[in-house]
């Protein structure tokens, strides 16, 4: 991936690859809406794909399969096996389950199928940002724990269990997950007990449950003494 400075990142360069003229000019669009991302051009063609790449260098590719003289999954495979190339998410009407794992062993980043609203793209694209910003981030070696963030930011925002376990409500999960995500930097237990308006002890219990859902993230902080504490943010950044 290409590197982006993590204080004033230079905007994702993005191709848009789509045999309809109409559909790519659709995606252009959605793609200037979304915050850190801009158009840098658009092809109808797996040869024009191609072309594209070598003369605007983008970041990233929007990728559809069925294209007229060739397939878009052929254009990924030749653009992985450069040494610099782009990142790609697969855009396309192909729901086979053959189409799909080509994709991902081709390294695909996402894989969307059409058609999808503004909503669905702008997601996929803000967890591959923040994917980006996360690794620019990160020293030149990550820990488990930091590899698994990585890979939970390609998934995307965890969402609240339609059923909470016994003895966890509803209302004041949400309560407990917008206080976190709500918060400037990372929060402990006893201010979100404040914020919320509950025990300590509940915003604990609370917490615990959505960090083993994979909705915030549990983070040591280290004093001079004694134990760690704990101290909560959003698992993904919030949109």
């Amino acid at each position: 991936m290409t590197a982006v400075n993590a204080v004033h990142p230079a905007p994702i360069r993005t191709l848009i690859v789509d045999d309809d003229y109409r559909v790519a000019k659709i995606h252009a669009a959605y793609v200037a809406r979304i915050e850190g991302f801009e158009t840098v051009g658009s092809a109808h063609s797996a040869t024009g794909a191609l072309e594209a790449v070598d003369r605007l260098h983008p970041d990233l590719v929007l990728m559809d399969v069925y294209l007229p003289d060739g397939d878009g999954l052929g254009v990924v495979r030749k653009l992985m096996e450069r040494d610099e190339h782009p990142d790609c998410v697969v855009i396309t009407a192909a729901r086979d389950v053959s189409t799909v794992r080509t994709a991902m062993q081709l390294g695909a980043v996402h894989y969307l199928v059409k058609p999808f609203g503004f909503a669905a793209l702008r997601d996929r694209l803000a967890s591959y940002r923040d994917l980006r910003l996360r690794m620019e981030a990160l020293e030149d070696q990550a820990d488990q724990s930091e590899v698994d963030a990585l890979f939970g930011l390609l998934r995307g925002p965890a969402t609240l269990p339609a059923s909470p376990a016994k003895g966890h409500s509803a209302p004041t999960l949400e309560l407990i997950r917008d206080a976190v995500r709500s918060a400037p930097s990372a929060v402990s237990a006893a201010e979100v007990a404040e914020q919320v308006g509950v025990s300590r002890a509940t915003a604990q219990r609370y917490l615990s449950y959505l960090a083993q859902h994979g909705i915030v993230r549990l983070q040591l902080r280290y004093g001079a003494t004694g134990r760690p504490e704990h101290r909560y943010s959003p698992a993904s950044p919030a949109r």
